[in-house]
C-alpha cells in the first residue's frame, strides 16, 4: 500500500490536525514515546494517553519505529486535555530522526544511511506537509542510535532523551549531544541560524513519559501551533512536571523570553531566571563565552536569580538547571541579544 492510500485509509480515524481548544500559553509535552508496535515497548496508547494525564502532559506524538500503523489507535484518546501528534521515529543505518506532524497513515522510509544521499528527500516530504524533523539522540551508545547527519540537516535537536530510564534520565549521552549544541549555538546564531532544544523521555516502559519532556509557548494547543513553537525555539525541557522555569531578558522597559530575541539598542539587559521544583539546586547561566554565572537555589527549590549584561558581552544567554547530584533537572533554549 502507498503512503497515499495509506493517508486516505486512516483519515476518518484521525483528524490530522487536531484542536483541543486552548488559547496562548505555555504546554507540556513528550514527544517521543513508543507502544508494544515498537521492539522494546510494553504499553498500549491507552495506557500511554492515561500516564500522560496522570503526570500533568498537555501534548504527546506517537513516534513508533518505522511504522504508521498506530496512528488510527490513538483517535479515541485524544480530547480537549490531551493533544496527540501523530509521527514517527525513523531508524536509519547511520541515526534516528523524528518525523512529527504527519498525516494518518504517513509511513516514512528509513532504509538508507549517510552515504546514500537520501535523507534530505525524506525530510523535504515531512516539511512539505508541515510536519517537523528533529534529530533523536545524538549519541546514543548502538548501532545506527548514533547521529551520522549533522544537526543542520533537521528543524529541532533532541539533546535530552531519556533512553528508557526514569531513575538516571541524564547521562553521559545527553551531556555530549549538549555540549556539541551549546558549543555551535553562538555561531549558528551570528549566522541567522539556530536550532532549537528539545526533550523527550523516549518512553518504552511504565513510569518514563515525561521525564524529561519539552514545555512549549504555543498559540494554541492544536498541532501546527505547538510544531510552530517548537520550530521557533519557544522552549524548555524540564525533567519532571515538578519543576517549572521562567528565563527573560528585559531592557527598557522590553522583556522577551526563550527563542525571542531583545533588540537592547546598547543599553544594559537585566536577565532574570525563575525556578521551583529543584531543592537546592544549581542555577547556571551561558553565553558565547561559557559559563557566565552559577547560583545555588534555597531548600525548598524556588528562587530567582538576576544577571546583568549587554548585548557587546553575548550575542546570546541560556540557562541550566540540576539537581545536587549534577543531574539536569531543566535547561532552555536561548534568548537572542543584539
Amino acid at each position: 500500500m502507498t503512503d497515499e492510500r495509506l493517508r486516505h485509509s486512516d483519515a476518518a480515524e484521525y483528524p490530522a490536525r487536531q484542536v483541543a481548544g486552548r488559547g496562548p500559553g505555555w504546554y507540556r509535552g513528550d514527544v517521543h514515546l513508543h507502544t508494544v508496535l515498537s521492539a522494546g515497548g510494553e504499553l498500549s496508547p491507552g495506557q500511554l494517553a492515561a500516564a500522560a494525564r496522570e503526570i500533568g502532559l498537555h501534548f504527546v506524538a506517537t513516534t513508533e519505529h518505522n511504522t504508521s500503523a498506530g496512528h488510527g489507535d490513538w483517535s479515541r484518546y485524544a480530547g480537549d486535555d490531551l493533544l496527540v501528534i501523530l509521527g514517527q521515529e525513523v531508524t536509519t543505518h547511520t541515526g534516528h530522526w523524528l518525523a512529527l506532524g504527519l498525516e494518518p497513515g504517513h509511513q516514512v522510509e528509513w532504509r538508507y544511511g549517510v552515504r546514500d544521499d537520501a535523507i534530505e528527500h525524506r525530510l523535504a516530504q515531512v516539511r512539505a506537509s508541515g510536519g517537523l524533523c528533529v534529530a533523536a539522540h545524538p549519541y546514543a551508545p548502538y548501532e545506527s542510535g548514533t547521529l551520522a547527519y549533522p544537526y543542520r540537516c533537521f528543524d529541532a535537536v533532541e539533546v535530552w532523551n531519556g533512553q528508557w530510564r526514569s531513575d538516571l534520565p541524564w547521562n553521559a549521552d545527553n551531556e555530549a549531544a549538549l555540549a556539541e549544541w551549546g558549543r555551535n549555538l553562538g555561531h549558528d546564531i551570528h549566522q541567522g541560524r539556530w536550532w532549537p532544544a528539545v526533550g523527550n523521555s523516549d518512553a518504552h516502559l511504565a513510569g518514563q513519559l515525561g521525564t524529561p519532556h519539552t514545555v512549549v509557548h504555543a498559540e494554541e494547543l492544536s498541532v501546527d501551533a505547538v510544531l510552530a513553537g517548537l520550530r521557533a525555539g519557544r522552549s524548555w525541557i524540564a525533567g519532571s512536571t515538578a519543576v517549572d522555569l521562567v528565563l527573560t531578558a528585559a531592557t527598557g522597559g522590553r522583556a522577551v523570553g526563550v527563542g525571542e530575541r531583545l533588540d537592547s539598542g546598547g543599553e544594559p539587559i537585566e536577565v532574570r531566571v525563575r525556578v521551583a521544583g529543584v531543592p537546592s539546586g544549581t542555577v547556571s547561566l551561558h553565553t558565547e563565552r561559557g559559563t557566565v554565572l552559577r547560583e545555588r537555589l534555597p531548600g525548598d527549590g524556588a528562587g530567582t536569580i538576576r544577571w546583568r549584561t549587554t548585548a557587546r558581552d553575548g550575542g546570546f544567554v541560556r540557562a541550566e538547571v540540576r539537581h545536587p547530584d549534577r543531574q539536569m533537572a531543566a535547561l532552555t533554549n536561548p534568548v537572542i541579544l543584539t
